[in-house]
């Protein structure tokens, strides 16, 4: 198997040798795009600066990635995704600087690429990847016809999958699916929700303009800010004292569907890496019992890191794993033998509401998988229903605005759970929000509406 050599008296460590390793190990470990990042980085002993580059390049190219092979295969003798994986992500990495980094000059791309494809073990792909990299520097690209084939005109202009813009032309009509297919290429606002434990929103915003900052207010959360360019996440003080936690402005609307209270008995089904669960205990004033569930130790650990430094206390986690596992007779007797007064369900999902800041998602789902994550969303729903008391609200969610994750896996448990009632969301949104509500009353971002995130949640109240 052919593969970029880590180290090498040629080949020191780069920036673009840390995207190339991300962008390998993202291909063939079906893995998320910043814990890749993360795992290579810490051993790489690069400069912030080689660091800030490695990540545009990988976030660049896994967000550009069909356009960018729509321009090399225009140039190649074969299609590039023939080629070994180590190779076509060193053309990818060269055609985006080549393509969208207008200070990186084409030469330094090509000759940087072809240092790469030196550094391959089991053959030298050198020459390969300067010929087609040269031919792409000196061709004219013909774009597919939009009218013609809009489908495909689509999948190559905004770089989305054909089964992808397909489904949405057929369910949002073709201005719709262009707006959703071009929300996955932007760069989404770095959005802070205050911890109201530490401080408040006016507190946190004075505190980031001493420190320098620029924010401005979310028009829809009560207590978000939206952070302009502040460098790395690890150098904001107010981040790393507990006075707030990253999150998009759609995720902080979520929880205030419950309408918790203090002193309420609360389940987070599906809690880690904790951010509507710190938020619900903020909401609590930390005075009530929150129970965490996820089935990974390692994301339970990184919910509890969250939770400690954002001063909360009030929250017992536990691993919970297996199909069955909110309805064996050791979690009723030792979690929930009184029932919960609020349940939250932030279900596992396709992650297709959240694109922009997951674009190896593109290239990592398939339409088949919708229908198999809505029964996995159903199972979890209906097992955890149980649980909650009478009179007690459910809210269930998801980052995605597909139906099989959505629409339809509540509609198909109400439909087997009549002691259950389908409620508006909209009485529990913020002043502006409930235009943010389908026919049914459940909350929805589209995914390109006031630079949120795609979400959608729905309120189940026991009767």
């Amino acid at each position: 198997m052919t593969s970029p050599q880590s180290s090498s008296a040629r080949h020191k460590a780069s920036g673009r040798l840390l995207a190339l390793q991300t962008l390998l190990a993202v291909e063939r470990q079906d893995c998320f795009a910043d814990d890749a990042f993360t795992r290579f980085a810490a051993h790489a002993n690069l400069s912030h600066e080689d660091q800030a580059l490695a990540f545009e390049l990988v976030y660049g190219v896994l967000r550009h990635r069909a356009t960018l092979d729509w321009q090399l295969n225009a140039v190649a003798s074969r299609p590039v995704h023939r080629l070994p994986k180590v190779v076509t992500a060193i053309l990818r990495l060269g055609a985006y600087q080549m393509r969208y980094l207008d200070r990186i000059p084409v030469s330094a791309a090509v000759s940087e690429s072809v240092k790469l494809a030196k550094g391959v073990k089991g053959r030298d792909w050198s020459g390969v990847v300067n010929g087609i990299l040269r031919n792409l520097d000196r061709t004219e690209i013909e774009w597919p016809e939009m009218a013609q084939d809009p489908v495909n005109g689509l999948s190559v202009t905004y770089s989305c999958p054909n089964w992808l813009t397909r489904r949405w032309i057929d369910r949002w009509g073709f201005e719709a699916a262009e707006a959703m297919c071009r929300h996955t290429l932007t760069i989404p606002p770095l959005t802070l929700r205050t911890n109201t434990l530490r401080c408040s929103r006016e507190q946190l915003e004075a505190k980031l303009g001493e420190e320098g900052y620029t924010v401005s207010r979310t028009p829809g959360s009560p207590q978000g800010l939206i952070l302009e360019k502040c460098g790395s996440l690890q150098a904001l003080p107010a981040l790393q004292e507990g006075w707030c936690y990253v999150e998009d402005e759609a995720a902080q609307l979520v929880p205030l569907l419950l309408d918790v209270k203090p002193g309420h008995r609360i389940l987070d089904a599906c809690a880690a890496p904790g951010g509507k669960c710190s938020h619900i205990a903020a909401l609590i004033q930390d005075q009530g019992e929150i129970v965490a569930t996820d089935p990974e130790p390692r994301r339970l650990k990184r919910l509890e890191s969250n939770l400690h430094t954002l001063g909360i206390t009030c929250v017992e986690t536990v691993e919970i794993s297996g199909e069955d596992a909110f309805a064996s007779s050791t979690f009723h007797d030792t979690w929930s033998r009184t029932g919960f007064d609020r349940i939250l369900v932030d279900a596992p999902c396709s992650g297709l509401g959240v694109l922009r800041r997951h674009p190896e998602a593109k290239w990592q789902k398939t339409d088949s998988q919708l229908d198999r994550h809505g029964e996995r969303q159903s199972g979890i729903l209906a097992q955890v229903a149980r649980h909650l008391r009478p009179g007690g609200v459910l809210v269930y969610s998801a980052c995605s605005t597909e139906p099989e994750e959505t629409t339809q896996v509540v509609a198909r448990f109400c439909l087997d759970h009549p002691e259950f009632s389908h409620e508006s969301s909209a009485g529990w949104l913020p002043p502006h929000a409930p235009s943010l509500t389908n026919p049914d009353g459940d909350f929805l971002t589209s995914g390109f509406h006031d630079n949120m995130d795609g979400f959608f949640a729905a309120r189940l109240r026991r009767t």
